[in-house]
C-alpha cells in the first residue's frame, strides 16, 4: 500500500482540542472549592481514580483524585467543571459516572458491587435523579425483555401475543408517566434536558392501502422527529453521550449508506443547527470524518466529505478554524471532486511504455478500467496478476484496462510493467499533470471503472469486485 497524500485536517482535528473549545475561563469563579465531590465506595481499593469528561464523542482527562484504602476520596477544584457527564475510572477496574450542572459540591455512597444499586447521593439532584431514573428502568428491563421474547416466538394476532404486547404498552406506560412526573417536579434541572434529548420517537404505525405495513413512512416520520427533543440552544448536552450517540444512530443506522441519501439526509441537519455554532461545529467535523477517503467502506463515501468541506469549512461559516488552514482543505476535495461515482470521467494522455501517447477517451471498448498503481506497493503487487488475468479474460467481451502509474520514476515503472507481465495499456507521466486533479488517489492501487458513456460507475475497488460490475454495465447494453 501506498500512501500518496496526507490532506490539510487541522480543521476537522480541531474538535480535539476540548479544553479550548468549552472554555474553563468563562466559568471560573474565584471562590474555594467551587467543585468538591466525597466519595465512600465500599470496595474500591486504595489507588488513583481518574475524572474522564467528555465533549461530542472525544473523552478527555478532567482532573484525578487520591483513593485510600476504605474506597474513600474527595476531588476539590477551584474552578467548577463544565456541566456534563462524567466517569471515574476507579482503581480495581471500576467505574462511576455522575451527572452536574452547577451543583458540584456533592457526596457518595455505594458499594463497588453494585454502584448502580446501592448509589446513595447528597447534594447533586441531577446525579440523584441519574441514578434512581436507571434503578427504576433497572426494575422492568427483565419483564420487558420477558414479554418481548415471548412476541418474538409467538404469532402476532394470537392471544399469547396479544398479551405479551399489552403487558409491554403497559410496562412502557409506566416508564413515561415515572419521566413525566420528574420532568414536570424537576423542570430546571439539567438531568430533565438530558433525559428527554435521549428518548426516541415514539412509535407510529402506517399502513399501505393494501393494509400491508408502510416501513418506508415509518422510517420517514421517525427521522422526521428523531431530534424532537434535543434543546439546540442548550451547549451542556454535548459534554454527554446523547449527542454523539444520536448523531450515530441519525447517520449511521438510520439512513441508507449511499451518498445521495447521506446528504439527502446530513444537509438539512447541518442547516437545522448552523446558528447553534458548537452543535454546528460537531455535526459538521464528525460527518465529515466518517466519509473521509481512507475511512469509509462506503463506496464514493468521500462524495458526502467532499460536499460537507465544500459547503461548511469556509471562512464565513467555519468559525472555529484559523482561516488560512481552510484554503488547503478547499483545494484537497477541488481534487477529489472530479472522479466522483456519477462524474464523467476525465481523460488522461500520457506516454506508455513505448513512449507513445496514450489516452483513455480513445477506447472504444465499451467499459474501461482505471487501474491507478505504484511499483513499491505492496498490495499493487500482490494484485498485479489477478489484475492482469481479468484483462485477459473480459478483453473479448468488451472490457479494456487502462493503467496509470504514480509515485514512481520511469524506470521503476516499465520494469514493474515488464515483471508482472502487463499486456494492457500502462502510461506515466512523472510531471503528475497528466492526472492532477482528475482521478483521485490517495492510497494505492485504486481503481475506477468507467460505462460506455464514459461515467464513473465503480471505485475504491479491490479486483474480485470487478466482474459484478462489468456484468452489471454490459447487460445494460446487451453485450
Amino acid at each position: 500500500m501506498a500512501i500518496l497524500k496526507r490532506s490539510t485536517f487541522s480543521a476537522l482535528f480541531t474538535i480535539l482540542s476540548i479544553f479550548s473549545t468549552i472554555g474553563f475561563s468563562a466559568q471560573a469563579q474565584t471562590g474555594i472549592d467551587s467543585t468538591q465531590i466525597e466519595a465512600f465506595l465500599e470496595g474500591v481499593p486504595a489507588g488513583t481514580t481518574k475524572l474522564v469528561g467528555m465533549w461530542g464523542d472525544q473523552n478527555y482527562l478532567a482532573d484525578s483524585a487520591v483513593v485510600d484504602a476504605t474506597g474513600h476520596f474527595v476531588l476539590r477544584r477551584k474552578k467548577p467543571l463544565p456541566s456534563g457527564f462524567y466517569t471515574f475510572l476507579l482503581p480495581g477496574m471500576k467505574q462511576m459516572s455522575i451527572l452536574i450542572d452547577k451543583d458540584q459540591r456533592m457526596t457518595l455512597r455505594a458499594k463497588a458491587s453494585d454502584f448502580f444499586g446501592t448509589m446513595q447521593v447528597e447534594g447533586s439532584i441531577n446525579t440523584q435523579l441519574f441514578y434512581e431514573s436507571i434503578r427504576f428502568q433497572s426494575k422492568q428491563d427483565p419483564e420487558l425483555s420477558q414479554v418481548a421474547a415471548t412476541m418474538g416466538r409467538t404469532a402476532p394476532g394470537s392471544p399469547e401475543f396479544q398479551q405479551a404486547k399489552q403487558r409491554q404498552t403497559q410496562l412502557l406506560d409506566e416508564r413515561k408517566a415515572y419521566l413525566d412526573g420528574i420532568y414536570k417536579q424537576y423542570s430546571d434541572a439539567f438531568f430533565t434536558k438530558f433525559k428527554i434529548a435521549g428518548q426516541n420517537p415514539d412509535y407510529k404505525e402506517f399502513k399501505k392501502a393494501n393494509g400491508d405495513t408502510d416501513t418506508m413512512r415509518q422510517l420517514m416520520y421517525y427521522r422526521a422527529h428523531f431530534w424532537d427533543g434535543v434543546d439546540f440552544n442548550d451547549d451542556r448536552l454535548l459534554n454527554t453521550p446523547v449527542i454523539s450517540n444520536k448523531l450515530k444512530r441519525y447517520i449511521k443506522e438510520l439512513t441508507p449508506q449511499h451518498p445521495d441519501s447521506l446528504i439527502f439526509v446530513a444537509d438539512p441537519l447541518i442547516r437545522r443547527v448552523i446558528k447553534h455554532k458548537q452543535y454546528f461545529k460537531y455535526f459538521t467535523n464528525w460527518i465529515a470524518l466518517q466519509y473521509e477517503n481512507t475511512k469509509t467502506t462506503v463506496m464514493d463515501g468521500e462524495a458526502v466529505y467532499v460536499h460537507i468541506i465544500k459547503n461548511y469549512f469556509t471562512p464565513e461559516l467555519a468559525w472555529w478554524e484559523d482561516p488560512k488552514n481552510l484554503p488547503p482543505l478547499q483545494k484537497h476535495v477541488w481534487e477529489m471532486e472530479a472522479s466522483l461515482l456519477n462524474r464523467k470521467g476525465p481523460d488522461v494522455q500520457a506516454m506508455d511504455v513505448n513512449g507513445q501517447m496514450k489516452s483513455i477517451y480513445e477506447i472504444k471498448a465499451p467499459i474501461v478500467v482505471v487501474f491507478m498503481f505504484s511499483p513499491d506497493c505492496e498490495h499493487c503487487q500482490k494484485e498485479a496478476a489477478e489484475v492482469e488475468a481479468l484483462y485477459k479474460k473480459w478483453k473479448s467481451r468488451g472490457v479494456e484496462f487502462f493503467g496509470i502509474a504514480v509515485s514512481t520514476t520511469d524506470a521503476e515503472w516499465k520494469q514493474f510493467v515488464q515483471e508482472k507481465g502487463f499486456t494492457f495499456t500502462n502510461v506515466f507521466d512523472p510531471t503528475n499533470r497528466a492526472i492532477y486533479a482528475k482521478y483521485f488517489v490517495d492510497i494505492t492501487p485504486e481503481i475506477y471503472v468507467l460505462n460506455k458513456d464514459r461515467i464513473i460507475v465503480g471505485k475504491n475497488l479491490h479486483p474480485n469486485q470487478l466482474e459484478t460490475i462489468f456484468e452489471r454495465e454490459l447487460k445494460k447494453i446487451g453485450h
